[in-house]
């Protein structure tokens, strides 16, 4: 199925020890006996948690685990989930090249019995898993997950992000309208680079404009240490912009290259799997007018300070938002469905998202009520996310757009909003 989008301006090691402290015991001695992802409609809702504490995506743990973890606190502050308290088992993702950490977490997983997986982070880490999990009947949220590959790939796979479709969309017309005709693109050959390289592309060529470099075939190994010669290549087809899609691994090797080689870095952008404060990691003044784009609108002054209830050392904030709303979602979807168990939270999560209307709530306690009285819902997701289409996807997100300062740290600007049109 094709897609388009169209989009409109709206003007770790400390960390890790405090979420597993944070993760509740298991459910019993007799847990091993019972059905992959079937908890019970009367046993407790457990969600398992598949993110990034190690790897080259590290940097989005924290905030994600503690998104999951401000939901759980604050549903069962509530009262739980029909009337028991939700747990929470946090499970190391790792990434794409140590993909046996993520195999492993899942079978661990599978065996607690949970009903719901938030996670993971990085699209390739779950096309390696996703079949273990539905295949489980468990349901999979992803928090951050952009591949277009996923979208509609399993009933029991959900995410809270966007597809590549809306991002690159958005970067495609940011840097087409910041006056950029020849653009090259540093991308490495994963499916999330390669996908969104795609729209980016197809955006800028539809403008008039021409990728200079980054073409299919074009792509660096997500392996590479020396960016000497790639860089010196794209710079040789003479790009008035760079857009740098890679992971945190990469990226301050390239940086230091494009700077080495005389680039000016103010005509750079940035995407989410490395939208991060790099603060001293340069000279001051590096990445000064660098702008980036990431999936969601930068959370409130008030939802920050409720994550850092959970967390008081958090730093950054991506994608906080759409991991609580991830657990939300499963959350309602148990008390809609009157089960804590995989194939019920399935059925019920599109309805609790508002994919078929309902009464507008906010957090758990509101909707739950209304659930209760037998009235349909649409869950007001932090993130802002639409309701789940068809493919479980988010029907529409958010797309921030931010700019770095002289300290090569970067700020919220403004959001762009973006729908997701099927044909």
């Amino acid at each position: 199925m094709t897609r388009k989008t169209t989009a409109r301006s709206l003007a770790l090691v400390a960390a890790l020890s405090m979420t597993l402290a944070a993760c509740s015991g298991g459910g019993g001695g007799d847990e091993g006996t019972a059905a992959p992802g079937a908890t019970g409609g009367s046993g407790g809702l457990k969600i398992g948690t598949l993110l990034p504490v190690t790897g080259s995506l590290s940097q989005l743990g924290p905030p994600e685990i503690a998104g999951v973890d401000l939901a759980v606190k604050e549903i069962n502050d509530a009262g739980g989930v029909l009337g028991k308290e939700v747990e929470v088992s946090h499970k190391d993702s790792s990434d794409a090249d140590n993909a046996q950490v993520a195999t492993q977490s899942v079978t661990e997983l599978v065996r607690e019995n949970v009903s719901a997986i938030v996670g993971a982070a990085s699209s390739q880490v779950t096309l390696n898993v996703v079949d273990d999990v539905t295949g489980a009947e468990i349901v999979q949220i992803s928090p951050a997950n952009t591949s277009a590959t996923l979208s509609g790939y399993s009933p029991f796979y959900f995410r809270t992000a966007p597809p590549d479709t809306v991002q690159g969309d958005v970067l495609g017309n940011l840097i087409v309208n910041d006056g950029h005709a020849n653009v090259g693109v540093l991308v490495f050959n994963e499916d999330y680079g390669t996908g969104l390289r795609d729209v980016v592309k197809k955006v800028v060529e539809d403008a008039g404009g021409t990728i200079t470099y980054g073409n299919p075939g074009d792509e660096f190994d997500p392996t590479e240490q020396n960016f000497s010669t790639i860089v010196g290549n794209a710079l040789a087809t003479k790009p008035d912009a760079i857009a740098i899609i890679a992971f945190t691994t990469q990226t301050p090797l390239i940086v230091a290259e494009l700077v080495n080689q005389g680039f000016d870095m103010s005509k750079t952008y940035f995407v989410d799997g490395n939208l991060q404060n790099f603060g001293t990691d340069f000279d001051p003044g590096t990445l000064e007018g660098a702008q980036g784009t990431q999936p969601g609108a930068f959370p409130s002054d008030e939802f920050r300070a409720r994550l850092k209830e959970v967390n008081p050392d958090l730093k950054d904030f991506n994608y906080a938002a759409e991991s609580y709303d991830a657990v939300m979602l499963a959350a309602l979807a148990a008390v809609r469905g009157e089960g804590t168990d995989g194939p019920t939270i399935q059925k019920n999560m599109a309805a609790v998202s508002g994919a078929d209307g309902g009464t507008e709530c906010t957090g758990f306690s509101e909707c739950a009520d209304l659930l209760g009285k037998g009235e349909d819902i649409k869950y007001q997701a932090v993130s802002g996310i639409g309701p789940f289409n068809e493919e479980n996807d988010p029907s529409a997100a958010n797309i921030g757009i931010y700019l770095f300062d002289a300290e090569n740290n970067n700020h919220f600007q403004r959001v762009e909003y973006g729908e997701v049109v099927e044909s």
